[in-house]
């Protein structure tokens, strides 16, 4: 049977601008995403998708050792897979009140040291119009406060898409940072491994460094749109159906990856 919610979380996700959906994911599908990511990490680089330095030439920074995969799902069958989940999609068709149209895939290892990302919205990077896009965000492994989990800003999918000011380098990787509305505050989205958390594109969210000693908070996260898009971030391009059918004939504007990070030189 396809997963899907109920009246109450869809409901839930109007109101507050997220979701957790506990469980979606088997703890084995779960091992499936880990062992083949850190085999991914393990054979290294991938031009144009995953940039790993060594231990010399990362100087102290964690992430370059272990930096984010940005669309897997071009380079590796098994994103692919998961980004196209039939679960997913019908969770998804259920939140977006329409077909679901897959547009990006990403991995974050985020090591214990690990630095966060400021809080932001996703749709000032993937630029969906007419509406937004939906993250679905699949933990890992366990995900919370002491290991960089996510946290959440409820009710802030109302605001409209801010225009950042610049971050701390020394908290976030990424150079964006948004401001909380007043009246509104983070909260924390405490997931278990298999636990995915959904959220609308303009909900304000972001992350604190990893303060734990030996804990990864590894992410498996898509970004899907609904059937009605015209318009959208070209780093986003294809958008996919559910059986994988690529959808071309959107109009494309130019965008980057969710979140740019800061350069070395930006840093010092």
């Amino acid at each position: 049977m396809v997963e899907n919610i109920t009246e109450a979380q869809k409901e839930q996700f109007d109101s507050d601008g997220y979701l957790i959906v506990k469980g979606l994911f088997s703890s084995e599908e779960i091992e499936q995403l880990k062992n083949r990511f850190m085999q991914i990490h393990s054979e290294g680089p991938i031009p144009g998708y995953f940039s790993p330095l060594s231990e010399e030439d990362a100087k102290g920074d964690i992430l370059k050792m272990y930096p984010r995969i940005m669309h897997p799902h071009k380079i590796d069958s098994l994103s692919m897979k998961y980004l196209l989940d039939l679960r997913l999609f019908s969770i998804l068709t259920k939140l977006l009140e329409e077909e679901p149209l897959a547009a990006q895939s990403m991995f974050y290892y985020k090591p214990p040291g690990a630095k966060g990302q400021a809080l932001h919205q996703d749709n000032f990077y993937l630029k969906m119009e007419p509406g937004t896009c939906i993250a679905a965000w699949t933990a890992i492994d366990p995900s919370n406060e002491e290991n960089g989990g996510l946290y959440v800003v409820p009710n802030s999918q109302h605001a409209e898409i801010q225009c950042p000011h610049r971050a701390d380098p020394e908290k976030s990787f990424t150079r964006e940072e948004v401001d909380i509305p007043d009246g509104l505050k983070p909260i924390p989205a405490i997931l278990e491994p298999g636990d995915v958390l959904f959220f609308n594109g303009n909900v304000i969210h972001g992350s604190y460094p990893n303060t734990s000693k030996d804990k990864f908070r590894r992410s498996f996260i898509c970004h899907y749109a609904g059937i009605s898009t015209t318009k959208a971030g070209n780093f986003y391009k294809p958008l996919y159906k559910q059986d994988g059918t690529p959808v071309t004939d959107i109009e494309t504007t130019e965008s980057n990856p969710c979140g740019t990070e800061f350069t070395q030189a930006e840093i010092h």
